[in-house]
């Protein structure tokens, strides 16, 4: 693991805590109401957003999806991801049926299309955090 010099994800409060913890374990986790049965929006919360019930627990996503909407930063970054030009920004459609935000690597970037087929894969970046990222599908 080479130093990591950008920002490191923020955890906002203790219901963050096992979203990270299973990035680390290389599993994409997501909240699913017991009282509903709804899965949640990403980012983690306190209470389920549809019923408002605090009896969320965490599953673990197939972590594929596909590429619901996307960007891809040619210029103008915040400086300290300029040498990270260009990347892609995308929100990711789960499997499951909710949506993350991520990085998606390991692709042309004219060839990156919404709908497209996309698996998460994990980079360890610090002894505490290991991002999720997407790439194509490889089929």
């Amino acid at each position: 693991m080479s130093e990591y010099t950008k920002p490191l994800p923020e955890i906002e409060g203790w219901w963050h805590k096992e979203f990270w913890q299973g990035c680390k374990r290389h599993e994409l986790l997501i909240q699913k109401c017991s009282d509903c049965g709804e899965i949640n929006i990403y980012s983690p919360r306190m209470l389920c957003p549809s019923c408002l019930s605090d009896k969320l627990n965490w599953i673990k996503s197939s972590g594929k999806g596909k590429l619901y909407s996307f960007t891809v930063v040619k210029a103008y970054p915040p400086k300290i991801f300029t040498d990270a030009l260009p990347y892609v920004i995308g929100v990711i459609q789960l499997a499951e049926g909710t949506r993350i935000r991520s990085n998606v690597i390991d692709c042309n970037h004219d060839k990156i299309r919404c709908d497209m087929d996309v698996e998460v894969l994990f980079e360890d970046i610090t002894e505490e955090f290991t991002l999720p990222k997407f790439r194509p599908l490889k089929k």
